[in-house]
């Protein structure tokens, strides 16, 4: 063992003078009194039996008496050497004494476990056999723990099958899993993968894995729209739950996947992808007959053979828990093109005058005719001094007349239905949300398809125009 170990294991004598002893040749040479001072101030260190640590041990961990009390009682350095004597019993199995009976006592490897005394109650066997029923005690509580969490995970896996099955095969809810097809056990198992493992699935539903693969073939084979059926997930997923069926195929049809239009709803109704519609009021900017109104040069006649002809603009609102927010756009006739838009928290004219500005920097020398309602902010100055300037020409609808605009109406509610109603905005910042309508008219203008231009988007329809040009 290491000096220091030795020292405190015996009690003698430092371990400056232990190194001396082993090692005679490298002992300076020092006087016979230092040797003598040096045994002096070292005090020997109170040794025991086995049984006495035996004994001090079941006093402190057993009783509760205190380390510090036992040892003094016992004349020992201190209350941690009990703790040491507790350690080796519970490493080993065994105790020693390497003082008093440390003649009598054989090497470590050969101890064996001391026999009790019948009138000592505190002895070896007493110990070992309170030890051993913790350690069974410990262990049955583990076996039983890992049960009920077993047991736990079941009950929850046949919930959420039970669920599974009245969603997806509505089945009546006292359903027995074992009375379904291989089919619909697939289905389930497929389902469900996602949230728990499929082998444990299989067993719960009595499925054998060659069986299971088997139905799923058989599931493929049978189903020759099951690549479609995912083709349709994915793109109307990819619209954010906006596209019907029309937009749907369309997409598809872009893909190079040929298939009828009713086949496309049929299936998304199987798969039961639903676009929500909503309609809440409308936001109206008008403030009276402040200037003299133009006349209604477009008379619901929304056709233009070429872009920057006829534009449209209005104003919408969106009521969120951070407030309100406007956007103030300007549609294209054309093809649907938002040429530049506006959002703020106001409704003012600056909302509209800036609009109308960022559209007037994308025109090359066209003129085109811009058509509003009869809201206050287009009979302002300051937008008459923009028309003015640019030699735009003003048109407006007629007094409360909405279809006088219905394009820029309707604008309005494909934004809302695909990307305000039916959503949640709680937490989300006026500034969030005016990054958010960026994004989307982006998205609008460049990704999004429509039917009347032969499902592309605005922009690949003008530039497709242009590049035929």
């Amino acid at each position: 063992m290491a000096y220091q170990r030795t020292v405190v294991e015996l009690g003698y004598p430092s371990a400056v003078c232990l190194y001396q002893w082993a090692h005679p040749k490298l002992k300076p040479k020092l006087k016979q009194e230092s040797y003598q001072r040096q045994y002096t101030l070292i005090k020997p260190r109170v040794t025991c039996t086995i049984e006495e640590k035996l004994q001090a041990i079941h006093r402190c961990y057993d009783r509760g008496e205190s380390p510090q009390k036992v040892s003094k009682e016992m004349g020992l350095a201190a209350g941690s050497v009990i703790s040491n004597w507790k350690r080796e019993y519970q490493e080993k199995g065994y105790l020693t004494s390497v003082k008093k009976d440390r003649e009598t006592t054989p090497p470590p490897s050969l101890i064996e476990a001391p026999e009790s005394s019948p009138a000592t109650p505190d002895s070896y066997e007493a110990l070992k056999a309170a030890y051993e029923a913790l350690q069974a005690q410990n262990k049955a509580y583990l076996e039983e723990r890992e049960k009920l969490v077993a047991e736990r995970e079941q009950v929850a896996m046949e919930r959420d099958v039970l669920a599974k099955t009245i969603e997806i095969l509505k089945k009546d809810p006292g359903v027995n899993p074992e009375t379904m097809s291989n089919l619909e056990k697939v289905v389930i198992v497929d389902a469900m993968g996602n949230r728990y493992s499929r082998p444990t699935l299989r067993r719960y539903l009595g499925l054998s894995k060659s069986s299971y693969y088997y139905a799923r073939a058989t599931i493929i084979t049978e189903d020759k729209y099951y690549e479609i059926r995912g083709k349709i997930r994915g793109i109307f997923h990819a619209s954010d739950s906006t596209y019907g069926y029309r937009r749907t195929w369309g997409e598809l049809k872009n893909e190079g996947v040929r298939i009828s239009e009713k086949v496309v709803r049929r299936l998304m109704n199987e798969e039961e992808l639903f676009v929500i519609r909503s309609k809440k009021r409308h936001y109206s900017s008008y403030q009276g007959e402040v200037t003299p109104a133009p006349a209604n040069l477009l008379e619901r006649d929304f056709h233009a053979d070429k872009p920057n002809e006829k534009w449209l603009t209005d104003i919408t609102e969106f009521h969120i828990p951070a407030g309100k927010v406007y956007l103030s756009p300007i549609l294209d006739c054309h093809d649907g093109l938002i040429v530049s838009w506006s959002v703020g928290t106001s409704p003012n004219a600056e909302l509209a005058n800036s609009s109308l500005k960022r559209a007037i920097a994308t025109l090359s020398g066209e003129t085109p005719i811009v058509h509003s309602d009869r809201g206050g902010h287009y009979r302002w100055p300051g937008w008459i001094g923009l028309m003015t300037e640019n030699n735009l020409t003003r048109s407006m609808s007629r007094k409360g007349c909405s279809p006088d605009n219905s394009a820029c109406e309707g604008f309005f509610g494909r934004l809302k239905n695909e990307c305000f109603y039916n959503k949640r905005f709680t937490g989300v910042s006026t500034n969030e949300f005016t990054t958010y309508i960026d994004k989307y008219i982006q998205w609008y203008n460049t990704k999004r398809i429509k039917k009347s231009l032969g499902y592309l988007s605005p922009a690949e329809y003008r530039l497709q125009r242009l590049q035929a040009a």
